[in-house]
């Protein structure tokens, strides 16, 4: 009996163990191509954008949380810029006539806030290549669950709405009009 218990934990084990949180890929929100369309602009430009000086992506003992298309968090941040820029037809991807590029100062998560809660923070300055720069802030709770496997899953799929809310507080700030002016 000893036995067959040891084979159905190591069995478990391993079948949680190969398991890795992903967040798929960024999905447009309406109310951030709606704000951008009304700043009246064309030609932007998104450059790089670099990561926090530390930032974790191991998740409780199930492992790292990944993104879709073996971004890092900082890259998938860019390229959802850029991604609301294209939809809303400001983009510019040769010769823009403003550049914009953004340092993560901060990039965290909770899986287990409050035992079944998660949540999000993301930092991010935002410079322009008119000399103009703002900061934006994001913090996104969620519920996460109890066990590893739906917890870490959870906050996965979080990072895309964490980041949703980041690019709409930042689109939104009248500072970002003065960036890309």
């Amino acid at each position: 009996m000893l036995m067959k218990f040891t084979v159905i934990a190591v069995a478990a084990l391993m079948l949680t163990a190969c398991e890795t949180p992903t967040t798929q890929r960024y999905a447009i929100a309406p109310n951030n191509n709606v704000a951008i369309k009304a700043l009246g602009v064309t030609g932007i430009g998104v450059g790089t954008f670099s990561p926090p000086a530390t930032f974790s992506e191991t998740c409780r003992a199930l492992g790292p949380l990944k993104v879709a298309d073996n971004l890092t968090h900082t890259q998938y941040i860019q390229r959802a810029f850029e991604d609301e820029l294209k939809v809303a037809g400001v983009f510019a991807a040769t010769a823009p006539r403003v550049t914009i590029t953004g340092k993560v100062e901060r990039l965290e998560f909770s899986s287990s806030r409050g035992l079944v809660g998660g949540s999000w923070t993301i930092d991010l300055n935002i410079s322009s290549s008119n000399g103009q720069s703002m900061s934006a802030k994001e913090y996104y709770e969620f519920e996460s669950g109890f066990s590893a496997p739906e917890a870490c899953r959870q906050t996965a799929e979080a990072f895309s709405r964490a980041v949703q809310n980041l690019i709409g507080k930042t689109v939104a700030n009248p500072s970002f009009a003065a960036l890309i002016k």
